[in-house]
């Protein structure tokens, strides 16, 4: 079958979730071996392109070594900087300027970007114009004001029953109050440099080994899991959550 951009692109994704999950098991063999495949993908993409007469590899090389320059002043130029911050604020006005100087702070964040990374680079977009917190543990004053007002809008909602409620009909409101919510705990992970992405994945996998044992442990004894009272999953649970801590 002839390859395209188009037909590549959800492989290339693929390929990149397979070097996420490498990364977060730590595991070197299969992250070389995933950047192999992602290399082969960027040779792909450029011989495609070089067969349209668009670019050829050459070219995607030249033009990411320039880019690394232009923004990088304080180290292949004469820019003089104080510190880390100054380089971001920097790169970002460098970046503006390079995407003809008509762009909005946040217009290169990918709409199609899953919408935790949205919001965390757009929160790290507006970090660097200055618009964030002077001291990271006022975000918590927030983070408790978007509690209240999620618990509000539960008492005041039909919704709020979870014997009424369904994916489709969670009222707009509650569901605007529960992203605020969202928005501002990932606003206080990006303070304390914890990426909200990996937090979770990393929670997600505790979720799935400690579940997988309170399925194991039920076969064991010949039982099915749904003739388990929550107290006796609970039981399993905790004795999973102590196995991980010996």
């Amino acid at each position: 079958r002839e390859q395209t951009a188009e037909s590549l692109r959800p492989l290339t994704i693929e390929e990149t979730y397979e070097l996420s999950d490498a990364i977060i098991n730590s595991d070197d063999y299969n992250i070389s071996k995933e950047l192999g495949d992602i290399l082969l993908h960027i040779v792909f993409y450029a011989k495609i392109a070089s067969e349209k007469g668009s670019f050829d590899i050459s070219d995607v090389i030249n033009r990411c070594c320039d880019k690394l320059i232009y923004r990088h002043p304080h180290v292949f130029g004469e820019t003089q900087v104080s510190g880390a911050g100054e380089v971001i604020k920097n790169w970002e006005q460098l970046k503006r300027k390079e995407k003809d100087g008509n762009k909005t702070i946040l217009s290169g964040v990918p709409s199609s970007l899953p919408s935790i990374v949205k919001a965390y680079r757009m929160q790290d977009k507006v970090r660097a114009v200055g618009f964030d917190w002077e001291k990271r543990e006022e975000v918590w004053e927030k983070v408790r004001e978007e509690i209240a007002e999620f618990e509000e809008e539960l008492k005041n909602n039909a919704a709020g029953d979870l014997e009424k409620e369904t994916e489709n009909n969670v009222d707009c409101n509650l569901e605007g109050e529960f992203g605020d919510l969202l928005f501002s705990l990932i606003n206080a992970a990006r303070l304390y440099n914890i990426n909200p992405d990996t937090a979770l994945e990393m929670t997600n996998r505790k979720f799935f080994k400690r579940f997988g044992y309170i399925e194991s442990e039920t076969a064991k004894r010949g039982l099915s899991i749904k003739s388990l009272s929550l107290e006796e999953m609970d039981r399993l649970w905790n004795e999973a959550k102590n196995l991980e801590n010996r």
